[in-house]
């Protein structure tokens, strides 16, 4: 089946690598389409673009939103026009209420008695703040041994540092993408399944769902497909890959059946 990678994060949010090794990584494992989609950010878009150029990937240029509706609740845009200033101007606000929100965090620990400053956790990102940010610089002060075990034990629903995402309404998120000119998907539905809205989001513009996902189950991966046949949508592959050192799916490339990679050609390249 053929490869593709429309997930995936560098170092411009929570990613552990360049947007060119992000790539680089990804094409090592066959795939033929591409897209970054950094956490409320497109800075290293073009960047990524330029290596995926060099080798003759195919590459759409993507984003991913995270919404107020769940800590998981995400989308993820393609084809997007970067240029669009309205488009940038809200990534920017959501990247300031990322930066509240980790404030906030830093000093619910400071507060539980944990040694941690704005400093520690900021001078990790330079562009989008987020929770991993957080964990890792819990990690390298040893309080906790790897970034996983950062959220499980400060940055989760019911421990100290917990804060609940301060982001926009899934619908928000849908028409933002679309104003864009872009195209919307659900990111990882499979572990957000008690909040889906699949007829509100159709109707406001959701385009496609992202089916091939490491965490999907065979079943889990049934019923989206379903889902996709009942509203009309595309059907996406992502690895979610944050880099070998993330803490998630270690290996970049999903594959994905040949009718559904034809359809998404034909949206995305219209090939």
């Amino acid at each position: 089946m053929p490869k593709v990678d429309l997930h995936t994060h560098s170092d411009f949010s929570d990613g552990t690598c360049t947007p060119e090794e992000v790539v680089l990584s990804a094409i090592k494992t066959g795939i033929t389409v591409y897209a970054l989609t950094d956490h409320d950010t497109t800075d290293g878009v073009r960047r990524a673009e330029a290596v995926c150029k060099e080798h003759r990937i195919l590459f759409t240029p993507g984003v991913e939103i995270s919404t107020r509706d769940h800590d998981h609740l995400h989308f993820t845009g393609y084809n997007l026009d970067l240029d669009n200033p309205e488009f940038q101007a809200f990534l920017a606000q959501n990247r300031q209420n990322r930066k509240e929100r980790i404030r906030k965090i830093i000093h619910q620990l400071q507060a539980a008695g944990v040694d941690l400053t704005e400093e520690d956790v900021f001078s990790r990102a330079p562009n989008t703040v987020s929770r991993a940010h957080v964990a890792d610089a819990l990690k390298a002060k040893k309080i906790v041994a790897t970034r996983q075990e950062g959220f499980r034990k400060y940055l989760v629903p019911g421990q100290p540092g917990y804060v609940p995402s301060a982001g926009v309404t899934a619908l928000e998120a849908i028409a933002h993408i679309k104003r864009a000119g872009g195209i919307a998907v659900i990111a990882h539905p499979g572990i957000v399944a008690e909040h889906w809205n699949f007829p509100a989001w159709t109707e406001a513009g959701l385009d496609g769902v992202e089916v091939f996902y490491p965490a999907h189950t065979f079943t889990m991966r049934q019923d989206l497909l379903a889902i996709t046949r009942k509203y009309g949508l595309i059907a996406t592959g992502g690895s979610d890959y944050h880099g070998p050192h993330g803490g998630r799916n270690s290996t970049p490339g999903m594959q994905i059946p040949q009718s559904h990679y034809d359809k998404l050609l034909r949206k995305l390249f219209n090939r």
